[in-house]
């Protein structure tokens, strides 16, 4: 898999594609609403993707910036074969990558300078604080935080944060994190818990990570992302998520779709069962009234983006 994301303009997003999916996307776009991809390397770092945009029947148009304004370049490709060919190598950051395409340098006009925040010590101490817990659980893109900090200090008419101030906060304090996380070694136990959820998933439990604001978006949303053959559902909300982070453990919330305790307690031995396979531990006295705690937990996930 391509340590990647793509977006496409009818607003998919892909995570970790293969080679093979990504020329599928390249050789896709074209149709009305559907003309471009942008990609980002994982974890996203500020100002560095690549993008192509196309038109049926007209060229390839592609760019990509590395970074500053003044890194930002572009190029013309008659076919798809050049650029799955270049977008794949940008994604390996394989030696040659540009290929025999002519880059020119685009002109992204004068850089505004952001100015510093207007907070007291206690406000930017407030909003820091609120930006890092969110950090640390590991499952907001630089777009969401730089949201969070924008309108945390909202109150009436004061909106002390502008949108540029909010994604320069957002950017600096993802770096940090990306910095951070680069000392880690191997597999994390969030990483464990996706390999668990995968295989729930494939053996027909709907597994969520992250999934809606509490417990009572999460009953009444779960529902919709059940398909055929699908028994039951297990999934964890945000709140769980920032109580893992700040370490006091997960809670997993889980049923059966057909609302019988039978079944219900089913998809709790399941869940355990997956959870042990991957070699965390989960607490739980089998009752499925119950929910299933998973701890101790050290919660390390690495930002995607």
């Amino acid at each position: 898999m391509l340590e990647i994301v793509v977006k496409t303009e009818n607003g998919k997003r892909y995570v970790r594609v293969s080679a093979e999916e990504l020329e599928g996307l390249v050789r896709r776009i074209g149709g009305d609403g559907d003309r471009f991809l942008v990609v980002q390397r994982i974890p996203d770092l500020p100002d560095v993707f690549a993008q192509v945009w196309h038109k049926a029947g007209g060229d390839y148009t592609l760019e990509y910036r590395d970074g500053a304004a003044d890194r930002h370049f572009q190029a013309m490709a008659d076919g798809p074969e050049a650029v799955i060919t270049t977008m794949a190598g940008w994604a390996r950051q394989e030696t040659g990558w540009k290929g025999g395409l002519a880059w020119s340098p685009l002109d992204m006009g004068p850089v505004l300078e952001v100015p510093p925040l207007d907070l007291d010590e206690d406000e930017r101490a407030e909003l820091e604080k609120r930006v890092r817990e969110v950090l640390a659980g590991g499952y907001a893109s630089r777009a969401e935080l730089a949201e969070l900090a924008e309108e945390y200090l909202v109150t009436g008419e004061r909106r002390p944060v502008s949108r540029e101030q909010a994604q320069a906060l957002a950017d600096r304090l993802w770096l940090e994190r990306v910095a951070e996380q680069s000392a880690w070694q191997g597999e994390t136990e969030p990483e464990r818990l996706t390999r668990a959820f995968t295989t729930l998933q494939e053996a027909g439990v709907t597994a969520r990570e992250n999934f809606t604001c509490c417990r009572s978006c999460g009953q009444s949303e779960i529902g919709g992302e059940s398909g055929p053959d699908v028994r039951g559902f297990v999934y964890f909300h945000t709140q769980c998520t920032e109580s893992a982070a700040a370490g006091r453990g997960l809670t997993l919330l889980y049923g059966g779709f057909d609302g019988s305790s039978e079944t219900t307690a089913a998809i709790g031995h399941e869940v355990v069962a997956a959870l042990e396979a991957v070699g965390l531990h989960a607490e739980w006295d089998h009752d499925p009234g119950r929910t299933i705690t998973v701890t101790p937990l050290d919660w390390r996930r690495r930002l995607i983006g």
